[in-house]
């Protein structure tokens, strides 16, 4: 809906790289120097007045009835930083927006609640689209009533300069006060009816699940793997993945008519997508992680940003289909990713930082490129013609004169190539990684977004305590309780949890996401230690969740605390996006920890999250994958697996290997550490549990139904064993 002729709706643009950094004394110094955030000081010497988001500059465009213009953004977001430099940067512009309008900034990942609620105003002001940086005009009381994304400083694109923007919105502020006002409260209007939603009465049914995964596999590039959408863009697919692995497992066993009907295309569109991942380069072939997106069909030309959120949920299905294939690439990239998020995201006290950028010195993806001249330079001739040819490196390059590694071929087809031993090619392409890694190191890095969200760093604590687990490796586990601890000791306040923490200094009472998300990773990391406290903590956050955040009417959780301030409406959302939306891990938190704890009140809730959501998800499954999952876990039944050994004695090890190596989506895992007596009276799960003979126990129990007690892990894993596909 456009409000105001002569100013077009906008179409998004893609997240990017960031600004350089200036190295003269700044001309100009604003508000934004106090700030905490990294993408708020890279502002702070625009000559524009800017503001944070704060009672004190909502209060002066009261008392001036001046305008707001609001600007969303991140520290890595490339087009966020050209908005920057052409305009924020430009004295002329800084003078209108000065003169005219109170501006705000705000830091998308600080305040995802404004961010939020201003992005579905701007996608419907612009027809759908959206995108950062976003640039929103408010009224004095915050009503929407122009938005867009990225303006050039001058015409072009088809799109109006932002000086005859500013220029054009001034003057009908002045002139037509009444229809700007009318045309905020309509548009007002539309973001409280977008963002309602109309409770069910019935469980989101279990069918929902087969029918995405059947609608997602056409939408899957059968050559290259990925979601293929409009444009050239790829992003992994990780929650979508998990539905697909979820539909083939359950499609190896027999149906109410009796038959087996494997649905081995999805099988096929997942390893399609995390084998063509795993050599392109999205995928770091140097250090690990992975990029947030590719800009291309083919993963190989990534934007390089690497984001926290992303390295959590790729670990996990890459977890997920190691577990189910068993192929050593899956296992290699998810230990990969959580090493690089040791070595470059967690802070020497414990918590991950937010976001690696995509450019250094200026350039997108400097950091990462190589020229053949360098190479060989560095391993020599023999060497470096064998790293040229599996890591596709050329003298022409193969983006933008440069290269970026990738892994087009397989070892053996190069190692034939070049008449070598296949074990020998592995070896000196090792030695030879590790010494380009030592070289890049010696580069100028790309900047560092180095603040500590709590929600986030529950997404990465819950992916590592998985990653200690299925992979037997005990630094994964330490990274993770590192990270807890930090949350819990430095980002609490009455209670709850806080959002965000730099530099010590922790602020911005917690989301549901902050809350969801970080009693998600307590409870993976007690499965990984069966240390009590963890799950205590889980208990009590459940509890806050369920006090400040619930919907007493109609069921789920509000986005906002209910002492939090809100702006126009106070948002219940269950879209899952880039990362997992608070409400679908809030509903797989109450079913899990429904039976952990023997909580029926829970259970209860989870139902009634269930109703609340039932024609949201029913309507746009796309939207809802991870919220899927849950349902997945509440119709499938989980398995109750309770791991007992006598103390002294010898370790459950052999046991929870088994537990953790074998594809069960849906289960519970408990455990003693310590007193039995006091474990068991905390989780009904291992009351009357004890070693058979003396050794360490496994007890299974599913859909009501206990199997018999078992020491041996070969019987456990007969227990455990999905059907095998019969080709």
């Amino acid at each position: 809906m456009t409000l105001l002729a002569g100013i077009p709706a906008v179409q998004a643009q893609q997240p990017g790289k960031a600004s350089t950094v200036t190295t003269t004394a700044p001309r100009h110094t604003n508000r934004l120097v106090n700030a905490t955030s990294p993408y708020l000081l890279q502002h702070a010497h625009n000559p524009v007045d800017w503001w944070p988001w704060c009672d004190e500059a909502l209060a002066l465009a009261r008392r001036d009835n001046k305008p707001i213009f609001l600007s969303i953004g991140y520290s890595a977001c490339h087009w966020c930083h050209v908005m920057e430099r052409e305009s924020f940067e430009s004295d002329d512009i800084a003078r209108v927006l000065n003169e005219h309008f109170v501006s705000i900034k705000v830091d998308r990942e600080e305040r995802p609640d404004i961010d939020d609620l201003y992005m579905k105003a701007t996608v419907l002001y612009n027809q759908g689209q959206g995108g950062w940086p976003m640039s929103v005009f408010l009224t004095p009381d915050l009503k929407p009533f122009v938005a867009g994304t990225y303006f050039p400083p001058e015409s072009r694109y088809g799109r109006p300069g932002f000086k005859q923007l500013l220029l054009e919105i001034a003057r009908v502020w002045r002139e037509d006060r009444d229809r700007v006002r009318a045309g905020a409260e309509s548009l007002a209007d539309a973001v409280r009816r977008y963002a309602s939603i109309e409770p069910g009465s019935e469980l989101i049914p279990h069918a929902t699940l087969a029918a995405l995964a059947g609608a997602l596999v056409k939408h899957f590039d059968p050559v290259k793997g990925g979601i293929v959408g409009g444009g050239t863009n790829k992003f992994p697919p990780s929650m979508a993945m998990d539905i697909m692995l979820r539909v083939y497992l359950h499609s190896l066993a027999p149906d109410d008519s009796g038959q087996v009907r494997p649905r081995r295309e999805l099988l096929e569109c997942i390893e399609t997508t995390l084998d063509h991942m795993a050599h392109g380069g999205i995928y770091d072939q140097l250090g690990g992680g992975i990029a947030r997106y590719s800009t291309d069909v083919d993963w190989l030309v990534p934007h390089f940003e690497k984001m926290l959120y992303d390295q959590a949920l790729v670990t996990s299905i890459y977890l997920d289909a190691w577990q189910l294939t068993r192929k050593p690439l899956y296992a290699r990239v998810a230990r990969e990713i959580c090493d690089y998020v040791i070595a470059d995201l967690q802070s020497p006290e414990g918590g991950y930082y937010s976001t690696r950028d995509a450019d250094s010195e200026g350039v997108e993806g400097k950091y990462y490129v190589w020229s053949k001249a360098e190479v060989l330079n560095e391993l020599g001739p023999r060497d470096g013609e064998l790293f040229c040819a599996y890591y596709d490196v050329t003298e022409a390059g193969n983006w933008e004169g440069t290269n970026i590694l990738n892994v087009p071929r397989g070892l053996d087809v190069v190692a034939r190539l070049h008449k070598i031993e296949p074990a020998e090619l592995e070896r000196i392409l090792a030695a030879s990684r590790a010494r380009l890694l030592a070289v890049r190191a010696r580069r100028v890095p790309p900047h560092l977004d180095d603040k500590i969200l709590a929600a986030w760093n529950g997404l990465m604590i819950a992916a590592m305590a998985r990653t200690a687990c299925v992979l037997g490796e005990p630094r994964f586990r330490e990274s993770a309780v590192r990270a807890a601890d930090f949350v819990l000791t430095h980002m609490q306040a009455d209670g709850g949890l806080l959002r965000s923490c730099r530099k010590g200094i922790a602020h911005t009472p917690g989301f549901l996401d902050d809350h969801a998300f970080f009693i998600e990773g307590l409870i993976n990391l007690y499965e990984a230690t069966f240390d009590l406290r963890w799950l205590d903590q889980a208990a009590r956050l459940t509890e806050v969740v369920m006090r400040r955040f619930r919907d007493e009417r109609d069921g789920g959780f509000f986005f906002t605390a209910d002492h939090a301030p809100h702006i126009l409406v106070r948002s219940k959302d269950a879209d899952d996006g880039a990362i997992p939306s608070g409400n679908s891990i809030m509903l797989m938190n109450l079913l899990r920890l429904s039976i952990l704890l023997d909580r029926r009140d829970w259970h209860a809730e989870a139902e009634r999250l269930m109703r609340a959501f039932q024609k949201r998800v029913t309507d746009h499954p796309f939207s809802a994958e991870r919220m899927l999952a849950a349902v997945d876990f509440y119709h499938a039944r989980p398995r109750e697996i309770a791991i007992v050994a006598p103390v002294p004695g010898p370790a459950p090890d052999p046991l929870l290997k088994i537990v953790w190596q074998t594809y069960v989506p849906n289960k519970i895992v408990v455990g003693v550490v310590g007193d039995p007596q006091a474990a068991a009276r905390r989780i009904p799960l291992l009351a009357d549990r004890n070693p058979v003979d003396g050794k360490p126990t496994a007890f299974v129990c599913e859909n009501f139904v206990c199997k018999r007690p078992t020491t041996d892990p070969r019987e456990l894993e007969r227990l455990l064993a999905p059907p095998v596909e019969r080709r």
